[in-house]
């Protein structure tokens, strides 16, 4: 196991380098000079030159990036374009609000598609099977801007139930930070709850015709404790690697949904950034969500020690 983690984190390094340069190259492509923008479109050419100096735009790529780069190594990620704060601490500051957001999303998916690819694995092919079928299907359709639109207007606007917008820390009040959260997280989790359902019902399906499955019925345990004990362990494999999968995409997805809400999160920061060409910014807020998604990955991959002992033996 701890070569497993190793040589995942070895692995990060040259991945991030690629991400990095990637970011880097996309950024230059984004219409516009953020020296007029930071000038002002009435600047004299004068200024626009001076700002540009300032800014470091006058230096080739290759001195641009290895001075970004450099520093990014040693935890500094450069200063805003437009703000002059640092991009570190602004990332620092927005950070809570996203991870609290992707955590919660993640913990609702967990809470709906469990049960619900249980209940549908027990009942293949009857009605409940069916509805939990065409249930996954409109959660994997439905865009979550639409859906999350539709829950502000009803649940928070008209029955007043949760607050519509906005976010408050963890350590301020718990219970406000959840009420806040979890209309957000739910327009966020529904599609990955959707797809788990989906992984864990086919996999409890394969899991239910195993001879361990019929040995353990017919010792007369009764029905939860095959499924809690037996049957969801072994079919987990497959479905936390979808989670693994789903950790980007949901992190892509709180662009979105911290704009409908309000949170200020990564995601409006980078939305921010990349209006204003603000270059640091944006490839701050990339680098440090790649480093997110990979730290996730090798969770997911450690959690196969637990699921499957032969790994854990590796």
């Amino acid at each position: 196991m701890l070569q497993l983690v190793v040589r995942r984190l070895a692995a990060m390094v040259p991945l991030l380098f690629l991400v990095s340069l990637i970011v880097f190259g996309l950024v230059l492509l984004v219409p516009g000079d953020p020296a007029i923008t930071i000038a002002g479109e009435n600047a004299t050419q004068a200024q626009i030159e001076a700002t540009r100096e300032r800014l470091g735009l006058n230096d080739s790529l290759l001195e641009q990036y290895w001075r970004w780069a450099s520093h990014a190594v040693q935890g500094d990620l450069g200063t805003s374009m437009f703000s002059n704060r640092s991009v570190s601490g602004a990332i620092a500051e927005r950070f809570p609000a996203t991870v609290s957001l992707t955590a919660v999303a993640i913990v609702m998916a967990l809470l709906i598609s469990v049960p619900a690819a249980v209940a549908a694995a027990t009942s293949r092919g009857r009605w409940l099977d069916r509805f939990a079928t065409v249930g996954t299907s409109v959660g994997v359709a439905m865009p979550n801007f639409w859906l999350g639109l539709l829950l502000a207007t009803a649940l928070a606007l008209n029955l007043r139930l949760l607050p519509a917008t906005g976010y408050v820390p963890l350590d301020d009040d718990p219970v406000a930070w959840l009420a806040h959260l979890l209309l957000p997280g739910f327009t966020l989790g529904l599609a990955a709850a959707a797809e788990l359902t989906r992984q864990l019902r086919s996999s409890l399906i394969d899991v239910f015709d195993q001879d361990y499955l019929r040995t353990a019925r017919a010792k007369g345990l009764r029905t939860t404790s095959v499924i809690a004990k037996h049957a969801l362990k072994n079919a987990a494999t497959p479905v936390v690697t979808v989670l693994g999968m789903r950790i980007s995409v949901l992190l892509g997805g709180t662009v979105v949904v911290e704009q409908i809400f309000g949170i200020p999160g990564l995601g409006q920061l980078a939305i921010t950034a990349v209006l204003q060409r603000d270059l640091p910014m944006v490839q701050g807020v990339v680098v440090v969500t790649a480093v997110m998604v990979m730290l996730a990955n090798l969770a997911v991959d450690l959690s196969y020690g637990y699921l499957n002992p032969k790994v854990r033996a590796q």
